[in-house]
């Protein structure tokens, strides 16, 4: 079966692997059809990804077939053939964070394509109970994962209706979070240095807030945008330390930060002001399964619009030359598509 192996940063090698075999008991035994091509992804390829070894088969943004169920399954409600998206996080059940229900948590957490091998081949085998069935096209169940993300970090702000929140960073994940955000009802602004974020942003998902971050006084824009206010709650999705440390000067008395973002740095604040505010910072990791399932219940009910998010499309032969121009922001992607067949 076709296999794409990161073998080293900026190293991609399209070979021939054995078959997976038939599925175990607990297990099922699927078809790739899509991998979204995710920010994990990119920092892999250029050797930035924390807690990772090289080689590894990216992908965990998968659209699958169930081609076969093992034993012990017949009661997940599944049948080969079955279209899924995937929750690509494989928890111990068993740690104190699985135990209270925060499995994205689990202390010895492994995600596909990063602890361990993922979805850039043609077959796979994982647990059943990790697959969430749907109508949708792979296309878009390929796209549930990186939604989830973006869903959590609302989920663990609880943003009220009508509240001012601000998410700083228009990236796949920070588009998520605008839109999950959006869903609750608050009143939304955007923070990005990028005009085609911008202008998509608009387009594709209505929102008319913006602040530039290149602007000269940002905390001013933000009063002005908010009735002399600044957001009560504030998402960072951009990945960059210097963002991540500016969002404590973005927030309103007794308001919340929520970290979205990864970043191998240390993040710092002025403690007194911090103090002053009693500000509440909280860190997003990854996504739970009730997060998976909202967000394909949105997607089936319409209520986001993930077509044009789908912007560049690759299969296994063309990816290897397309991939590193998916790197430089001018390319425009918002989402590429890799295609198994």
């Amino acid at each position: 079966m076709k296999t794409i192996i990161l073998n080293e940063p900026g190293s991609f090698t399209l070979t021939e692997r054995d078959h997976p075999g038939d599925p175990s008991p607990g297990e099922a035994l699927i078809k790739i059809h899509r991998v979204g091509i995710c920010g994990t992804d990119l920092h892999a390829y250029r050797g930035r990804q924390p807690f990772f070894s090289y080689p590894r088969i990216l992908g965990h943004e998968l659209g699958v077939e169930i081609v076969a169920l093992g034993r012990d399954t017949a009661n997940l409600g599944l049948t080969v053939g079955d279209a899924c998206a995937i929750e690509a996080y494989l928890n111990c059940g068993t740690c104190s964070a699985c135990r209270r229900g925060r499995t994205n948590c689990c202390e010895s957490l492994k995600v596909l394509g990063v602890h361990i091998d993922g979805g850039m081949q043609e077959y796979y085998r994982l647990p059943a109970d990790k697959l969430i069935k749907s109508t949708l096209p792979y296309e878009h169940l390929a796209t549930v994962e990186m939604l989830s993300i973006g869903a959590h970090a609302v989920s663990r702000a609880q943003p009220q209706p009508d509240e001012n929140v601000l998410v700083v960073g228009a990236g796949p994940i920070g588009l998520g979070a605008i839109q999950f955000a959006r869903l609750t009802g608050a009143n939304v602004a955007v923070m990005e240095i990028s005009p085609k974020r911008m202008s998509f942003c608009q387009e594709n998902i209505g929102i008319e807030n913006f602040i530039n971050g290149k602007s000269e006084d940002v905390v001013a824009n933000l009063r002005s945008l908010f009735g002399g206010e600044l957001p009560t709650t504030v998402f960072d999705a951009t990945g960059n330390v210097h963002s991540m440390n500016n969002t404590f000067n973005l927030v309103e008395q007794a308001g919340q930060i929520v970290f979205i973002s990864l970043v191998q740095d240390n993040i710092t604040f002025f403690d007194p002001e911090f103090h002053r505010r009693e500000v509440t910072l909280k860190s997003s990791r990854n996504a739970t399964r009730q997060d998976f399932d909202s967000v394909v219940q949105a997607l089936e009910e319409k209520k986001i619009k993930i077509e044009p998010w789908i912007t560049h499309h690759a299969t296994p032969e063309t990816m290897l030359n397309e991939f590193e121009s998916w790197l430089d922001p001018e390319t425009g992607v918002v989402k590429a598509m890799l295609a198994f067949e």
